[in-house]
């Protein structure tokens, strides 16, 4: 006689068979979830492009204040076509990355320094959180004076600003390491080296990626001051000269540049937070009415 085995709701997925199945279908869904995460995102821009078109068209608003986007298009095309575009952003890129490595770098290192040591952070904290407040517009005329027009004062107003977001996060992720993770490593006998590799670097790791994000955003606003102000190359400068002939069309062209490559460089440390980050548990906003 043969006896069916009943199987309990509670025992998990059949072995061998639901996982690939439930896999397969996980999948699914998160593909279904990123295609309306990006359609939710792309709802405001077409609305506010199709308003603006429409205003223009209509002629509500004059093109030299306010160009329509079928106008900055073909200006874009235009400027593409030529290689104008090209050389400046190959100029701009090159100036923010520079600036950003340099300023970046030295935060991280002294954010590290000052958050390990309380002499240090006595010597030197005060002294750079008043440097953090001075502007950028403040400072340029000093390094052009310093400096002069070419490349090294642009570099070090860049370096300028992404310094500190880094420093600061820096400094408040590792002050923010859990007390008691030292006493586990002292129980468990981690040498210095051991300490801040495996223990507090990863824990204090959110706190300089955000850094970084923060940097990167910096960094592109320093570049902008630079380059409005003393420069033959780059986006800054294409939006000046533009200005200058009212060719509005292209200063809105250097707008959405900038505008498009810090997203494209913000979105690529938040993909490496999700990289380096997986080990969090953190709550992701609430879905809404579905």
């Amino acid at each position: 006689m043969n006896k069916t085995k009943a199987i309990s709701p509670s025992a998990g997925p059949v072995v061998g068979v639901g996982k690939p199945f439930l896999r397969k279908k996980a999948r699914g869904i998160s593909f279904e979830k990123q295609v309306k995460v990006l359609l939710r995102g792309l709802i405001l821009p077409v609305v506010i492009l199709a308003v603006w078109q429409l205003i223009g068209t209509l002629g509500f608003v004059s093109r030299t204040i306010l160009p329509t986007p079928g106008a900055i298009l073909q200006s874009f095309i235009e400027l593409i076509v030529t290689g104008e575009l090209w050389g400046h952003l190959e100029i701009s890129i090159w100036r923010a990355a520079l600036g950003f490595v340099l300023g970046a770098g030295l935060g991280l290192l002294l954010g590290t320094f000052v958050g390990f040591s309380n002499k240090t952070e006595q010597l030197m904290d005060p002294s750079l959180q008043m440097l953090r407040t001075v502007p950028h517009l403040a400072v340029a005329p000093l390094f052009i004076l310093w400096f002069g027009f070419g490349e090294v004062s642009k570099i070090l107003l860049i370096a300028k600003g992404a310094f500190f977001p880094i420093y600061v996060n820096a400094f408040l992720g590792i002050r923010g390491v859990d007390s008691k993770l030292f006493d586990v490593a002292r129980v468990l006998e981690f040498s210095r080296f051991k300490l801040v590799t495996k223990l507090i670097l990863p824990a204090a790791l959110p706190n300089i990626l955000l850094g970084v994000r923060l940097s990167l955003g910096v960094a592109w606003l320093g570049l902008v001051v630079a380059e409005l102000m003393g420069s033959s190359e780059g986006i800054g400068y294409m939006i000046m000269d533009a200005r200058q002939f009212s060719n509005t069309e292209i200063v809105f062209v250097g707008i959405i540049i900038f505008a498009v490559v810090g997203k494209l460089t913000d979105s690529i440390v938040r993909l490496l937070e999700s990289r380096l980050l997986k080990w969090r548990d953190n709550f992701n906003g609430e879905n809404g009415a579905s």
